[in-house]
Parts: C-alpha cells; sequence; structure tokens
C-alpha cells in the first residue's frame, strides 16, 4: 500500500503507527519527492514523501482506515497493488506479522 504526506516525520508516524499496530509488516519511507497534481482547481507542485506499506490483502481495510485517521490531507492517497510473484519465506514473513494479537 502506498501513501505520502507532507512531512518526514508524519510519514515516520505513519509508518510506526501502521507496524505498532501490526497492520503492516514493514515501511519504508522515500523522498522528498516531487508531487504536481491539480487540486481545487488548481495545479501545485508539493514536496512530500512516500510511505510504501508492506501488508495483506485482508489488512488493507483496517490499514486503509487507520491511514485515513492518523493522516491530515482531505483526501490521502492510499493505493494498493497486488503482489503477483514473491518470495514464499517473505510473504510469510508479511502474513505472520500482520496477525492481530
Amino acid at each position: 500500500m502506498l501513501t505520502t504526506i507532507d512531512a518526514r516525520e508524519k510519514a515516520d508516524a505513519l509508518a510506526r503507527g501502521a507496524i505498532t499496530a501490526r497492520l503492516a509488516a514493514c515501511a519504508q519511507i522515500s523522498g522528498p519527492v516531487t508531487s504536481v497534481y491539480r487540486w481545487q482547481g488548481e495545479v501545485v507542485t508539493e514536496r512530500e514523501w512516500q510511505v510504501l506499506l508492506k501488508t495483506t490483502a485482508v489488512r488493507f481495510d483496517a490499514l486503509a482506515a487507520h491511514l485515513r485517521a492518523a493522516h491530515d490531507y482531505d483526501t490521502p492517497e492510499i493505493i494498493a497493488t497486488p503482489v503477483s510473484h514473491g518470495d514464499p519465506a517473505y510473504l510469510a514473513w508479511v502474513h505472520d506479522e500482520t496477525q492481530p494479537e
């Protein structure tokens, strides 16, 4: 799952919160990145940090809800891409780390 946010500290908080809640097994923060998009009728350019969260399809809804609640954007980017292949041991680790306690 991918999201973006406007400050490194906020990216750290989103990542740590998702891991602590066992909604994601791992989070990677990249940035800054430059985002260009149309918002409220204007084209804007902003500096953001990307947070890539490794989770399972079963945990998507819970992680998305967590991100919406923790995010300060009106409409946060919350997108997921399916994994078509992966090392079985790594995928098992992601599964195990995202199980509720």
